[in-house]
């Protein structure tokens, strides 16, 4: 006969609830009991009836990952940072469903049945709608990326206005007086914020920034390279450009190449992000880190922590940002 969780519970003198949480990785669960409970359901060759457990339960054992888009606005590094984050904790006992909201005409498929919990990666106001649903369907939500005060759910967020504030300075600080900006996609919060951030920074310190010098991006390498090469062809081209991601600043540091301008000693070049590819660059990019994975995981952890407890109280989680200098910066010797 099949091993159950009451006789691995009797052998390690816990109750079943127990047992149940530690193989289903629960947080609430000690690290040293945990372990004692896999390696006694290990030696009894315990196989876990996840239809069976669904039908008591009433779960699906699945969990969404959501992002805005993934067509538009969501680099292939955002992505995979995300998922490198999720998967981390996210066990096999869970099938993780990914999907973009913009798929959606209605949201009639997401409920209960089929999610045992959402997390959110968050862009837009646009996902508003679907916050409302998710809540109203009283599934377990995580929103990360985008702050949003006063709902059911944990919001863990980065501080990209600090962050972008904290690139403007740098800039300043080594001398630049013509800095451009190279914007994210448009009606994407963290496009709005990073915007805010770096210029309130720089005009606190006097250095004016003219309407040629904001160029928009969509988050994307290419759209960095072609902003860059706008840029780069003014009368008057800046010696400092902030892109608002990794991607598009790898971009605009390619289109810099091209066109026979150096970086950095012609053209100092600042990221948003630091994305794992960002040091490896040539010459590697300055960039403001902030960590998506580590965001990722924690909200994945925090999942699992509402799926097991069926909590709806509002939490809210700030992760901070690190301005990260390597070599695509240099003073302004002009």
């Amino acid at each position: 006969m099949a091993a159950t969780i009451k006789d691995i519970a009797r052998l390690a003198n816990v109750s079943h609830t127990t047992v149940s949480r530690a193989l289903n990785n629960s947080p609430l669960i000690k690290e040293v009991t945990k372990r004692k409970i896999v390696e006694i359901a290990q030696q009894l060759n315990y196989i876990p009836n996840y239809n069976a457990k669904s039908l008591v339960l009433q779960r699906s054992h699945t969990i969404g990952l959501f992002f805005t888009s993934l067509s538009r606005g969501t680099s292939s590094s955002f992505f995979a940072d995300t998922m490198r984050g999720v998967n981390s904790i996210i066990g096999v006992e869970y099938n993780l469903f990914v999907r973009g909201i913009d798929d959606y005409s209605d949201y009639a498929t997401i409920h209960p049945k089929r999610f045992d919990g959402i997390i959110l990666m968050s862009q837009s106001d646009a996902d508003n709608a679907f916050i409302e649903h998710v809540v109203n369907q009283q599934i377990p939500l995580v929103v990360l990326n985008r702050l949003i005060p006063g709902g059911s759910f944990v919001n863990i967020v980065s501080n990209d206005r600090e962050g972008a504030g904290h690139a403007g300075e740098y800039l300043v600080a080594q001398g630049h007086r013509r800095i451009a900006l190279i914007e994210g996609m448009q009606g994407f919060k963290s496009t709005e914020q990073r915007r805010i951030g770096f210029l309130e920074a720089i005009q606190a310190a006097g250095v004016d920034v003219p309407a040629q010098y904001i160029v928009p991006g969509e988050y994307s390498t290419e759209s960095g390279y072609e902003a860059m090469r706008k840029l780069l062809q003014l009368d008057t081209p800046p010696t400092a450009v902030f892109c608002s991601n990794d991607d598009m600043a790898i971009g605009a540091m390619n289109a810099a190449f091209e066109m026979g301008v150096r970086v950095p000693e012609d053209i100092s070049v600042v990221g948003f992000d630091d994305i794992k590819f960002s040091m490896y660059t040539n010459p590697a990019l300055t960039t403001i880190k902030r960590p998506i994975e580590q965001m990722s995981a924690h909200g994945a952890e925090k999942i699992l922590e509402r799926i097991q407890l069926q909590a709806s109280d509002e939490e809210l989680i700030f992760h901070g940002t690190e301005l990260i200098e390597r070599r695509s910066t240099a003073a302004d010797g002009k």
